[in-house]
């Protein structure tokens, strides 16, 4: 079976340091745009790195929480700004030590399989830190925020989740990874916003009991100071080893144009979910 992760050519979006600046909305617009792109065949397949201020990103599931209103308020006097994804999967924190990276394939006549976009990933980031003696496994981590079949472990202890979006013939892998920082400490915020947001109701949808000691970033994990440019450094280098050609560019014109729908549609879908509540 052809390895995903090998392309003629990758372009490289690095918005590891501008994004920073920008709201998070702002990421998502920009993967839809670019499955509508790359899955359009305007432009190669292209990787994206963004790294937002202190967020918080809400699954829909999340906004059905019965004192969900507590809960942003709670959030935002912790000092964080709240969102909404497009993409499945529950609450996840953004902040300057979480990596985000979005790869986005053509699908091609024969699609791609969902569990091919998620051992691509998984993949690369094994090989980015191959140089460790360390086993990265991808399974539920059950007391995690977010949890899902591919989190990334060490030791039984996540660091990463990945999610995917698909859009006009275009695959967007997604991963956080939390690489420097406390990954129980976010962890305990998320634990934080279910206790206030939830209280003791019950609720149709099984929302996480989240248990802080079995996060952690990489860090913490490898017991080595990483940060978010260590990380973007290995994760190009893995990422050259896989294409013929790889470069950095910003969006296309087309893609610019593109891009102004695809932001307003994300902006509009939050206030209509979140309303008074962003």
């Amino acid at each position: 079976m052809k390895d995903i992760l090998q392309q003629e050519q990758w372009r490289v979006i690095d918005e590891s340091v501008l994004a920073k600046h920008l709201p998070a909305l702002h990421s998502f617009g920009i993967d839809d745009t670019l499955c509508a792109s790359v899955g359009g065949e305007m432009v190669p397949a292209t990787a994206r790195s963004w790294v937002h201020e202190k967020t918080i990103v809400l699954g829909i599931q999340d906004t059905r929480l019965p004192f969900l209103e507590e809960g942003i308020d709670f959030l935002k006097n912790e000092g964080y700004q709240v969102i909404v994804r497009n993409s499945g999967g529950l609450a996840v924190v953004l902040d300057e030590g979480v990596l985000n990276i979005s790869l986005i394939f053509p699908e091609g006549e024969k699609g791609i399989d969902i569990n091919r976009g998620y051992d691509a990933m998984w993949m690369l980031i094994k090989e980015m830190f191959s140089d460790f003696k360390a086993d990265i496994e991808a399974k539920e981590i059950v007391g995690s925020y977010c949890p899902g079949s591919y989190d990334l472990s060490i030791g039984g202890k996540k660091f990463a989740g990945i999610s995917q979006r698909r859009l006009r013939g275009g695959v967007a892998v997604q991963i956080y990874l939390c690489v420097d920082g406390s990954g129980s400490g976010r962890a305990k915020l998320i634990e934080q916003f279910y206790q206030t947001a939830r209280k003791n109701t019950d609720t149709k949808f099984q929302y996480p009991t989240i248990k802080p000691s079995v996060m952690a970033s990489l860090s913490e994990l490898l017991n080595t100071t990483l940060t978010v440019q260590d990380v973007m450094f290995r994760f190009l280098t893995s990422l050259k080893n896989r294409c013929n050609h790889l470069f950095t560019g910003g969006l296309t014109e087309e893609e610019r144009k593109l891009y102004e729908a695809y932001y307003d549609r994300v902006v509009q879908r939050n206030e209509k979910i979140l309303g008074d509540n962003k």
